[in-house]
């Protein structure tokens, strides 16, 4: 058998690399038009970072992982065909905002259909809309020319930071397919790669919507719980409770259970706000007005929760940062991955620029230059940012200090140097509830958690 996925990012690299590594009678072929991001692949510097990452692509690679430019004769010798492109948001005309671009996962069906030759099993592993398999099926069958082909939805369920270990055992595998008996043969020869190491009541069948709808509905409601604790967060600070407190207290109901109820200055990531506002436009489209307005409240919920953060900052520090330096610990949306996108740090650091401050921002894994580019775009300078080297710079001079990403190192930092290298009086803003605010108290600062 051999397969290609179409798309190195940060879904199709690492799955590939895992089928790659627990099926190593398989061929897997990664193929991507961005020769930069496929050279990082093929060298000792990924360009996605991942706990153990690293040691699954070496032990496959050159072995039965391929990765190249090469899309073309990749799809023609494949017999299964992963499509992990980019799917965003629209920023312009119908949907704007809220629907799903689907110009990649076109071009993509326009070119498996140009170049292949033999039957092929087509996977949609991207983030997709409902009924984006029909899309497909019909843009196949109007170019194949007689070929057959099989399109199933096999959707990602990773979590940045635990990517491999998701893809060592995951909770699920979910595979939907047309309820036809080739639709049927093509999902169980799927489920059959993946039962290479995962056990067979986790494969999940269903049919192409349900599967499609599932991906989506899981972002949701896991968003949707971080709101939720993150509205009750701002109760807690105006009554006096304790957001940990009161999380722990619901969370030994077995109904509701104890994860994803950790307040924080907001949810940030690839898939929940564009997956939300897809789903928000879905509704609408399907005249659900009231179903869209539910869910659109969580994204809004989170938008606040930043701005409120943010708020903190300047209200503590005497309503006014301007020509203040505020040392920024963390950047990448949450801890073991160097992905920024939708990072709440973004709409943080904005603001505080917006205010006239001066931001020093420290990551351990995201580059000056991915964060030069989220704040102020291609090609744009402000004096006022400056990218530094280590928490202990950030911190220098500093009259406030933001933790905005829950890496391990910051919990370990050495507060009392930190604190006597800040401005008087010195505040910490605990946006992840990370450290110990009587410890830091102690030592003299002024803080300020999320929900406390």
């Amino acid at each position: 058998m051999k397969i290609c996925c179409i798309g190195a990012g940060y879904v199709g690299g690492p799955t590939m690399a895992m089928i790659a590594c627990k099926a190593p009678d398989i061929e897997v072929r990664v193929v991507d038009m961005n020769a930069a991001r496929i050279a990082s692949w093929n060298s000792d510097a990924l360009p996605v970072y991942e706990p153990g990452l690293d040691d699954v692509v070496k032990e496959a690679r050159g072995r039965n992982l391929f990765f190249s430019t090469d899309v073309r004769s990749a799809i023609q010798a494949a017999d299964i065909v992963f499509v992990a492109v980019n799917t965003p948001t629209k920023t312009y005309g119908v949907g704007s905002g809220r629907a799903a671009d689907l110009r990649f996962i076109e071009s993509v069906a326009r070119t498996i259909a140009e170049v292949a030759t033999t039957p092929k099993i087509i996977v949609e592993k991207s983030t997709i809309p409902v009924k984006t398999a029909e899309t497909i099926k019909d843009i196949l069958a109007a170019n194949a020319r007689g070929v057959k082909f099989e399109v199933l939805s096999n959707p990602e369920f990773l979590a940045e930071g635990t990517a491999v270990e998701d893809l060592k055992q995951p909770d699920r595998v979910l595979i939907g397919g047309e309820r036809t008996p080739g639709g049927e043969a093509a999902v169980q020869t799927l489920a059959d790669v993946y039962a290479r190491w995962v056990p067979r009541d986790r494969i999940i069948t269903t049919n192409l919507w349900s599967s499609e709808l599932s991906k989506l509905v899981a972002n949701a409601f896991l968003a949707q719980r971080i709101s939720s604790i993150n509205s009750i967060s701002a109760l807690c600070e105006a009554t006096g409770a304790d957001v940990d407190e009161v999380a722990r207290a619901i969370g030994k109901d077995s109904r509701i259970g104890p994860k994803f109820l950790k307040a924080s200055v907001g949810f940030g990531g690839s898939c929940f706000q564009k997956d939300i506002l897809n789903l928000v436009y879905l509704c609408d489209h399907f005249a659900l007005p009231e179903v869209s307005s539910y869910w659109e409240n969580v994204v809004k919920m989170n938008d606040w929760q930043k701005r409120r953060f943010a708020t903190k900052i300047v209200r503590a520090l005497f309503n006014s940062v301007a020509d203040k330096k505020i040392a920024v610990l963390g950047f990448a949306f949450k801890k073991d991955t160097n992905d920024t996108r939708e990072s709440p740090a973004i709409s943080v650091c904005r603001d505080l620029l917006a205010e006239q401050a001066r931001v020093a921002v420290y990551d351990p894994q995201v580059t000056e230059e991915d964060i030069r580019r989220e704040l102020l775009g291609p090609d744009k300078q402000d004096s006022r940012l400056t990218v530094v080297k280590s928490a202990y710079a950030a911190a220098e001079g500093a009259h406030g200090l933001a933790v905005l990403t829950e890496w391990d190192e910051f919990k370990t930092l050495d507060f009392k140097r930190i604190f006597e290298s800040m401005a008087k009086p010195a505040c910490v803003f605990d946006g992840r509830n990370i450290l110990s605010l009587e410890a830091l108290k102690s030592l003299g600062f002024r803080v300020y958690g999320v929900g406390k």
